[in-house]
């Protein structure tokens, strides 16, 4: 018999079980849609590059500004979502225990939604730096990759020395920790699990925000590059040998960087 007031051991396991499976397919459906969108984007970009059509080098109004802020918006949630997942899911399993045992709970939808309201942010700096870029002609309208070696390599040696600062290995520390981060940030209600999916997207952000300017050195709408960032962000967040790829990578980050600018 269980203790007065404590739901049955195994209903409450196939219940987490049920709602990990329908977190789970709901952010896999986010990510899919944000890849489809990036897919047609792409594709429509290449299409205007084979027909010549003439590329804007900034938004002619506030709906191109709209536009873009959306791409990168969609980008971010394909990109970010899959290494988000275990956070995700660590808090709804930590929130449905709580609610079994009548103590003060947070909805999982709105952490997630505190969590991208982050990236949201960054978005938005990323999408003025990319307007600013292509009106000072750094930034190719067709390709959307910078036109300069001197800010390529700047970007990269940037990026690799950052892989290597203690406020990155910080942030990734609390990135790769989900059960230690719910547990001491934890905070109920629905304001709560906003600020602390909010708070774990700062961590995330203070972890990768380099990284999503290499874009501008790849190309933002070059999926290939796209592809290979989200894979290096997994690695580093979710593989045990995490840390060491990312002090790995950052050294050849900068190496490359110094190439850039030895052979621009």
């Amino acid at each position: 018999m269980t203790q007065s007031g404590s739901p049955p051991a195994s209903p409450l396991l196939e219940l987490l079980l049920r709602q990990r499976i329908a977190i789970v397919a709901a952010l896999s459906g986010l990510v899919a849609i944000s890849w489809f969108y990036l897919f047609v984007m792409a594709a429509d970009m290449s299409a205007m590059a084979d027909m010549a059509m003439p590329m804007h080098t900034e938004p002619r109004s506030a709906i191109d500004f709209v536009l873009l802020l959306a791409m990168w918006c969609v980008m971010m949630i394909g990109m970010m979502l899959p290494s988000a997942a275990p956070m995700i899911l660590t808090f709804a399993t930590i929130s449905r225990r709580r609610r079994a045992r009548s103590q003060p709970y947070a909805p999982t939808a709105l952490f997630a939604a505190g969590y991208l309201l982050a990236w949201g942010g960054f978005s938005v700096s990323a999408t003025l730096a990319q307007w600013s870029l292509e009106r000072v002609a750094l930034l190719s309208p067709l390709n959307m990759a910078t036109t300069s070696p001197l800010l390529g390599g700047l970007l990269f040696i940037t990026a690799g020395l950052y892989q290597l600062t203690p406020l990155k290995q910080a942030c990734l520390r609390l990135c790769r920790s989900p059960f230690d981060f719910v547990v001491n940030h934890w905070r109920d209600g629905a304001g709560g699990a906003l600020r602390m999916g909010f708070a774990h997207g700062l961590y995330c952000l203070g972890c990768c925000w380099i990284l999503m300017l290499l874009l501008f050195v790849g190309g933002v709408m070059n999926l290939t590059w796209v592809a290979l960032l989200t894979a290096v962000v997994l690695v580093e967040k979710l593989f045990p040998s995490g840390r060491w790829f990312g002090l790995a990578g950052g050294m050849l980050l900068a190496a490359y960087g110094v190439i850039l600018l030895v052979l621009g």
